[in-house]
Formats: C-alpha cells, sequence, structure tokens
C-alpha cells in the first residue's frame, strides 16, 4: 500500500507530505483547495501524461514521490515534470523510462474518477475481469494453444510443410545427381588435368626440341660438320689406349661415352612418342569446363565441392526419414486444432453465460450507489473464444448502453468502476477514487461511503469527497486547506481527528463549522457510521443503520 506521499511545486501545493495507513482514508476540504491535485499527483506517479500548466508558478520543476510497502518489501516511485523540457521518472532511485512507471505502477494503484489512467478500462483487464467473475477455466484453452504451438515449431524444423520438404528433395536429388553423376577422380583431378592439358598443348614443339638435340649429339645437326659426340669421346678413349698411367682418364671417358649413348637411346625412344593427340587435348578440355562448372555452383574448389555433396547427402537422408515423423505431427497438429476448436467453444460459453450474472450485480450495487436506473452489459465478442470484452453502461432512463471508457460523466464512471470493485476481486493493493460522489446525496451517499468501506477492508482507499455521509465512513481523515500568505497561496494537507474532524464534517454539511445543529448533526453521523463500519460493512442498506443528514446550509 501506499505509505508516504511527497508532492511539490505542483499547482497550489508547495511542498506536502502526505503519510497513508490501510483502510479507507477521506481526503476533504474546501473547493479549490487542492484535494483534486493530490489525484493528478498519483496520475502523474503512475505514468499518466505530463501538463506543465500544472508545474507551480516560479518553480523549475513539479516533483512526485510515493513509497508504496508490501510485508517486507518496499517501492518507492517518483516523477519529475520540468517547465521546460521532458519529464522523468525513477524507481527505487534508478532512472526509467516513464513507460516503466507505469507498469511498475499499475501493479500498485489504480485511480478512479477521472477518464484517463483507470485499470478497468483497457479491453483486456475487462476480459480478465469478466474471467475471474464467472471462474472461466483457461487452462484447457492455455494447454490446446500451447500444444498447437510446440506441434507447429516441431513441423517448421522439419523443413516446412510437407511441399516444402519434397521440393528441398527434388533440389538435393538434382544436386547429387550432378556432382556424382560428374565421377569426380579426387580433390586434385583438376590439377593433374592441367598438367596434362600443359603438356598436351606443347607436344610438337616438344618433339622438334629433342630431335634437334638427338642430332647435335650425333653429328648430324645441319648446323655443324663436327661428327658427333659418341664418336669424338671413342676417339679420345683410343689416343689413351696404349699410354702408361691414362688408364683412368680413358675410363672417364668411356663412361661418358656410355651415358651419352643411353641419352640418345632415351631421346630417340621420345621423339617416337611424342606425337600430336587434339583428341585427347580435346577431352581434357571438356573434362576441365565439367570441372570447372561445378565449382562455380558448389565450391570454389574441388575438396570445396566433395564436402558440400557430403553435406547434402546427409540432408537429403534427413529429410526422407523425417517423411513419417512429419505425418504423425500432421496428424497430430489436426487433432490438436480440434482441440484448440473445442477449447476456445468451451471459453466462449463460459464467458457469454457469466456475461449476463455480471452486469446484474453490477446493476444491483449501482441501484444503492444513486444509479438506479442504470443500465449494464457486458458484451463478449461472437467469435470463440470471446476475446472482445467490452463492459457497457447507460447511466440514465432512455440512453443507449455505450463502452464504459466513453461515459461522460466522472462521476458516474467513477460509481460504475465502485460498483464493479464491490463485484469483482484482484484489484490492485491501493485504489483512489475522486468525484464518486459527483451529483449524489442521502441515502445514496451513505451508501457510497458504506460501500468504499466495505473495499477498505482489504484494500487501501483513498477517496476525495464533498459529502461528509462519505468521509464519515472512512477510517482516517485528511483535510487540504488553502491559504494565503504575502503575495502566495499554498495548500496544506494534515489528518483531522477527534473534535477537529466533526468540525470539517459539520463545515461539509452546512457550511458553518461553528454551528452546533450542524456539530450535532456530524457526531451523530460519525458514531452511526462507525458504528455500521464495527458490525461489519456490506450487510444491509446503510438507510437502515444510519439516520438520515438532512443539509444544514444556511444555518447560523
Amino acid at each position: 500500500m501506499l505509505v508516504e506521499l511527497r508532492v511539490k511545486d505542483l499547482g497550489v501545493i508547495d511542498d506536502v507530505v502526505v503519510e497513508l495507513g490501510s483502510g479507507a482514508t477521506a481526503l476533504t476540504g474546501e473547493t479549490g483547495a487542492g484535494k483534486t491535485l493530490l489525484v493528478d499527483a498519483l496520475v502523474l506517479l503512475l505514468g499518466g501524461r505530463a501538463d506543465q500548466r500544472l508545474v507551480r508558478p516560479g518553480a523549475d520543476q513539479t516533483l512526485v514521490e510515493g513509497r508504496f510497502v508490501s510485508g517486507d518489501d518496499e517501492v518507492i516511485l517518483a516523477r519529475a515534470v520540468p517547465a521546460q523540457g521532458r519529464s522523468r521518472a525513477w524507481v527505487d532511485g534508478r532512472m526509467v523510462p516513464v513507460s516503466t512507471l507505469a507498469t511498475v505502477g499499475s501493479g500498485l494503484v489504480e485511480v478512479h474518477g477521472q477518464h484517463a489512467h483507470q485499470a478497468l478500462l483497457d479491453p483486456g483487464a475487462q476480459r480478465r475481469a469478466l474471467d475471474t467473475f464467472g471462474g472461466a477455466d483457461l487452462s484447457g484453452l492455455a494447454a490446446a494453444r500451447s500444444l498447437l504451438h510446440e506441434l507447429e515449431v516441431e513441423l517448421s524444423s522439419l523443413g516446412g510443410d510437407m511441399r516444402t520438404r519434397a521440393r528441398e528433395v527434388d533440389l538435393l536429388c538434382y544436386q547429387l545427381n550432378d556432382i556424382d553423376g560428374a565421377g569426380i577422380d579426387g580433390s586434385d583431378e583438376d590439377e593433374r588435368l592441367a598438367d596434362e592439358e600443359e603438356l598436351l598443348a606443347g607436344a610438337s614443339a616438344r618433339r622438334a626440341a629433342v630431335i634437334g638435340a638427338t642430332a647435335v649429339l650425333e653429328g648430324d645437326a645441319p648446323s655443324t660438320s663436327l661428327p658427333g659426340i659418341v664418336d669424338m669421346l671413342g676417339s679420345a678413349s683410343a689416343m689413351l689406349e696404349e699410354h702408361h698411367g691414362t688408364a683412368a682418364f680413358r675410363d672417364r671417358i668411356l663412361g661418358l661415352q656410355a651415358e651419352v649413348v643411353d641419352v640418345l637411346g632415351e631421346l630417340r625412344d621420345v621423339a617416337d612418342r611424342w606425337e600430336d593427340d587434339p583428341q585427347r587435348l580435346d577431352q581434357v578440355r571438356q573434362r576441365r569446363h565439367v570441372l570447372h562448372q561445378l565449382r562455380d555452383k558448389y565450391g570454389a574448389t574441388l575438396t570445396d565441392v566433395l564436402a558440400y555433396a557430403e553435406q547434402s547427402r546427409r540432408r537429403l537422408h534427413e529429410l526422407q526419414s523425417l517423411d513419417e515423423r512429419a505425418a504423425a505431427l500432421e496428424v497430430a497438429r489436426d487433432d490438436a486444432v480440434e482441440a484448440l476448436t473445442e477449447a476456445r467453444r468451451l471459453v466462449g460459453e463460459a464467458r457469454r453465460a457469466a456475461a449476463p450474472q455480471l452486469a446484474a450485480a453490477v446493476e444491483h450495487r449501482l441501484r444503492r450507489l444513486a444509479m438506479a436506473q442504470a443500465k449494464v452489459a457486458v458484451s463478449v465478442g461472437d467469435e470463440d473464444p470471446g476475446d472482445d470484452v467490452v463492459f457497457m453502461l447507460g447511466a440514465n432512463p432512455g440512453e443507449p448502453l455505450v463502452p464504459l471508457a466513453t461515459a461522460a460523466s466522472g462521476g458516474e464512471l467513477a460509481r460504475a468502476m465502485l460498483a464493479l470493485r464491490l463485484v469483482l476481486s484482484g484489484a490492485p493493493p491501493t485504489m483512489v477514487f475522486d468525484e464518486v460522489d459527483a451529483g449524489i446525496g442521502g441515502e445514496a451517499a451513505l451508501a457510497v461511503g458504506q460501500a468504499l468501506a466495505e473495499i477498505g477492508r482489504t484494500r487501501q482507499v483513498l477517496v476525495v469527497t464533498h459529502l461528509a455521509q462519505v468521509a464519515a465512513f472512512a477510517d482516517r481523515h485528511l483535510l487540504v486547506r488553502k491559504m494565503s500568505s504575502g503575495t502566495r497561496t499554498v495548500a496544506t494537507v494534515g489528518p483531522v481527528d477527534g473534535a477537529d474532524r466533526i468540525v470539517e464534517l459539520a463545515r461539509m454539511l452546512s457550511g458553518h463549522p461553528g454551528s452546533e445543529v450542524a456539530r450535532r448533526h456530524a457526531t451523530e453521523l460519525l458514531a452511526a457510521a462507525q458504528s455500521v463500519r464495527a458490525d461489519g460493512v456490506g450487510s444491509g442498506p446503510a438507510a437502515a443503520t444510519v439516520p438520515p443528514v438532512r443539509s444544514e446550509r444556511g444555518l447560523p
């Protein structure tokens, strides 16, 4: 609950700190004293729209801080609205976006009476309220949605629907046939073919060079008349044959002669074998073209192409093995869709059954809140599960039912919200009602006060009121006073109790706080209201236990 609220430089408020307790608290004061400014401050604290015109003249900014306590947990919210520039927000001393402030605040406080910042005007909140009232079991719907989602995710992970997988299988088969059909002979096949192509392309030139070299060695070259090198080496060997001490040289010359003979034999063999083979050269070039096309499509090198083929083979095997699983999942998904349809139908029926009951319960509460002729309806969309829930209100006879969010009267809207909160559960810990007593009096005012006290038994309630009948039912009473000091006008907020509370209730009853008659009536009203609260609020019509209080305005 909200235990402390500080407001600085907001309108006529200079710097006030308001301490609040559990139960219901009434906030009263003369018209224009600044009561609603405290509600405005709370709206700012809950992420509401910042109006820089509310910054106190001469001040740099408006500052609002609130301390909320629930058991051992404490949350501090803060909002600053500068006279110029953008507002700032904090949660527990950490600066956050205003949207975060709104998210945190929505679970702490609910404001009723102004058209802005009311949780039950949100369509989602209205749907959840109807479900809570009717006890709708949403677990089946949630489970059906979850199961269908899981099946669709698994089907998607298999490669989409069956047609998508079939297209992928066809593509993989084509690509593997393309690669396997090429019959790649190792990752180095292209390099080996490149070497062969180079040999084949230069065969004629190499054969001519070999023949020329052979002719030179044999002495048959056209450019020389010298004997061949074999004959020359033979002559040299013969010259040394009969001379002592030359045997070693002769042996070496004979060795050279033998080596040259071997080289000449090999050169002649090569010259005989090396012939032009244009057909083989064409085959090599065509084969290299095929390999080049594979690299263009599947990888920069043949190694990459072979790796891609292996990867595709694994994927093809996986897809083909998924056919049976996919078929089973398709059947399961059809069953899940059917189950979801049934779950949606059941929830839709539950909501449509609960809608008139909720409307009747709210209408019953409104009759005691000076809206005896009000009509309430809860519209549920035709399409299951009936997520389109709208609370409708016709505040006066002859008026059409309109969405609660478009209700024109702030007081009527606040009372409608009060009636809803008396019927529904799940409200935030703190509830604020402003203008809830607009246009009512007498027994209706007593009923409003009793209703607020009833909510105050389980929630913290802050009500801004002009009626003593409402204020008398509160656990505590805060008075807002506006005072002038020189050229400044400031508002103060403080608790009133005992005799001071009687005086304030007398002022609210008659406009003359000093009137003895008004004070007697105020004393009687407060005692009766507190007696009703002590006996347990909400047990019967307020008029049965609290005597009617006539207006004493104009008394001396």
